[in-house]
């Protein structure tokens, strides 16, 4: 299998969660080697890890993520498109640590305090890592001081605060708040089921993601 291919092949268990060999997950793919073992091939191959990290993780969560924005797969394809994708990069790890893949940034990802839903905060933060960038999961239920110690260690970080209840939505406006009275030149973008552009404005964030995708759109944007 020559380079190309099999950076297209590894793309493709990406995107239809394809984890290794074993997974019996999709039932097409059966038998076939999945991410973890194509990710080990091409490294072993001599594929640059950063081409492996562009030209196939990216690429792979860049349709995934189009898909699911046009409602054309659903949580639990993504999570599955996300865990092949996580396979692969536990082969890339070590070189983000050594420095020789450069990540296109930092970003901290939280559920805001009182409210203990997950699932949509991780998609996020599973798709802007499979996009590139260095994700830090505070987890769920972050008050505005988890969040501000998480800026301090990480100045140049991007911010995404969660919200799944209509009841934590003034605990998201309380943070935001507390953040930009301390860090006035964080970017903070919010997400979740009841919050929308206009809270944005209101509560002073500076990005709204209704879906991964967007907030990838919005990280991009950031460092273009």
């Amino acid at each position: 299998m020559g380079q190309n291919e099999l950076l297209q092949k590894l793309a493709e268990c990406v995107e239809f969660g394809k984890v290794n060999k074993t997974a019996p997950y999709p039932p097409a793919m059966k038998g076939q080697d999945g991410a973890d073992e194509l990710t080990r091939q091409a490294l072993e191959m001599g594929i640059k890890p950063s081409e492996i990290l562009n030209d196939a993780l990216i690429f792979a969560m860049d349709k995934v993520g189009e898909k699911f924005s046009q409602k054309k797969i659903f949580v639990p394809q993504m999570l599955i498109s996300a865990k092949a994708m996580n396979t692969a990069m536990e082969h890339l790890k070590p070189y983000f640590q050594s420095g020789e893949v450069k990540r296109k940034g930092k970003f901290i990802i939280g559920t805001v305090s009182g409210d203990l839903h997950d699932i949509g905060k991780n998609l996020v933060a599973m798709i802007v890592e499979g996009a590139g960038w260095e994700v830090i999961d505070l987890g769920v239920d972050v008050d505005a001081g988890k969040f501000k110690t998480a800026i301090g260690e990480n100045p140049d970080a991007v911010v995404g605060l969660s919200a799944l209840l209509t009841t934590t939505m003034p605990n998201m406006q309380k943070i935001v708040g507390e953040i930009k009275a301390q860090y006035p030149n964080v970017k903070l973008i919010i997400g979740g089921a009841p919050v929308n552009d206009e809270f944005r404005s209101e509560i002073g964030a500076d990005g709204y993601s209704p879906d991964p995708q967007s907030a990838v759109a919005y990280l991009n944007a950031l460092v273009a």
